[in-house]
């Protein structure tokens, strides 16, 4: 069964950033490939880092690496944004099957447990209830 992302009103997916620590290949309609790397992701669509613009409204279909396995989402590429290095392109899954959703999902709850744990460790006992800083005014 085919998955297509559907954006509820007021609803928005969970994203992770993925700082470029994941390649991704992004293949056009007429066969050519552009390898990038992902920085900001959910199950809606994302940003991708890539050393060319693609033009907007162009139809791809990206290699996703999902531990050992690689999803095949096909996407729409959106208006690119010049970046430091290279251009940052947005971009929507237009076609994404049930079970490539359900490792991105798993994927992205991974991400963000990790995110949590990280921040948690880093900051330690800086971490205090949003109370802490009304009572000290």
């Amino acid at each position: 069964m085919i998955y297509s992302p559907k954006m509820r009103h007021g609803v928005r997916a969970p994203r992770v950033n993925a700082q470029g620590r994941i390649a991704v290949l992004v293949k056009l309609e007429n066969g050519r490939q552009v390898s990038g790397k992902l920085t900001t992701f959910s199950l809606t669509g994302g940003l991708v880092q890539i050393a060319t613009y693609l033009e907007e409204r162009s139809k791809v279909i990206m290699t996703i690496p999902v531990g050992g396995q690689a999803v095949r989402p096909h996407a729409e590429m959106l208006f690119p944004m010049w970046g430091a290095s290279g251009y940052l392109q947005p971009f929507r899954f237009t076609r994404l099957w049930a079970g490539e959703q359900q490792l991105l999902e798993a994927m992205i709850a991974d991400m963000l447990k990790q995110t949590v744990a990280r921040s948690a460790v880093d900051h330690g006992a800086e971490l205090r209830p949003r109370n802490f800083y009304l009572e000290s005014f």
